[in-house]
């Protein structure tokens, strides 16, 4: 019997007009998936994801039961949350929403901790509370439409939250284990920017914190600032052998009442802070940081301010 050979011909099977795909898939963003991707903290912010709090809000009027700190005005809140987004389109920054298509959970307007981008597309969070469970599908919908690869999604037993990692430098990020992302998380995330050629730090939060977020934030190439009685002296180690000076916030009262150091930066020593740390401010301004400010006294009773409202999409 004669083995046809025919279908060898065929493009369907590698003959004539087969097109093999031979871009990465970071080649392909901005082709075939949607313009994103980022690997640093303090490289031109180009585009974000918001949530601008709705209806659900009405939850906090029990704070203890959403894991708020406070019962919030909705209107105060809904006018902050705006003033937080117009500055972003003042700075040339575009913005996106969720648009949920179902009702949210009330602490879905914290974006940041529902992703974390890298130069191949996002890695879904998984949060680690049943309050915010499912946060994290509508997120996945909305990265979909904006055509943004989602590279992993956190299963099993593994938790993570997007505000619990950071960029160090282009091969090096630093990772949070703790309240919010667990050990099975964290082994995820690593494995996952580990195929991409990418060292991870993994460095244990201290007890009665939240995410790396609110102890660390690099705002350009040399140079992070962090809350000296929280920050943790391994990732101390890890900045200064990857070339970065620490500069430690100097008022407590403004970083713990005042949010000081929960930031989003907008370029190299360009940020967006919270209004009213007139000391930390002053000393970010000393450093030759560009400090633009907005009040977010209202939203920061949710347990976050602008950092954690701010899901980074895209930076240079």
């Amino acid at each position: 019997m004669t083995i046809q050979t025919k279908s060898f011909k065929a493009s369907a099977y590698g003959g004539e007009g087969w097109s093999p795909r031979l871009q990465s898939l970071a080649e392909e963003l901005g082709s075939v998936w949607g313009i994103c991707g980022s690997s640093s903290e303090w490289t031109r912010l180009k585009a974000v994801l918001l949530h601008r709090p709705g209806s659900e809000l009405a939850a906090s009027a029990d704070p203890k039961a959403v894991q708020m700190l406070d019962s919030l005005d909705l209107e105060r809140a809904q006018t902050q949350h705006d003033a937080i987004a117009q500055a972003y389109r003042d700075a040339g920054v575009a913005v996106h929403y969720v648009e949920p298509t179902s009702q949210p959970t009330p602490n879905q307007m914290f974006v940041a901790d529902l992703l974390f981008m890298t130069p191949e597309g996002a890695i879904l969070a998984r949060p680690a509370s049943t309050v915010r469970a499912g946060e994290e599908r509508r997120v996945a919908r909305r990265l979909a439409e904006l055509g943004i690869p989602i590279i992993r999604s956190i299963g099993g037993n593994g938790t993570f939250e997007g505000a619990d990692a950071m960029w160090i430098d282009a091969q090096t990020v630093i990772l949070g284990r703790g309240l919010r992302t667990n050990d099975e998380g964290a082994k995820q995330v690593t494995a996952v920017l580990n195929q991409m050629g990418i060292e991870v730090i993994q460095v244990d939060l201290p007890y009665g914190t939240m995410h790396l977020m609110g102890m660390l934030r690099i705002v350009d190439h040399d140079l992070a600032l962090a809350w000296p009685t929280r920050f943790v002296h391994r990732g101390v180690e890890a900045l200064i052998q990857h070339g970065l000076r620490i500069a430690f916030i100097p008022d407590e009262a403004e970083a713990l009442q005042g949010s000081a150091l929960n930031l989003v930066v907008l370029g190299p020593r360009e940020i967006l802070m919270v209004a009213g740390n007139t000391n930390t401010q002053a000393f970010y301004e000393s450093m030759g940081i560009t400090c633009h400010t907005v009040a977010v006294n209202e939203l920061s009773k949710a347990a976050g301010a602008i950092g954690c409202l701010t899901g980074v999409l895209e930076r240079e």
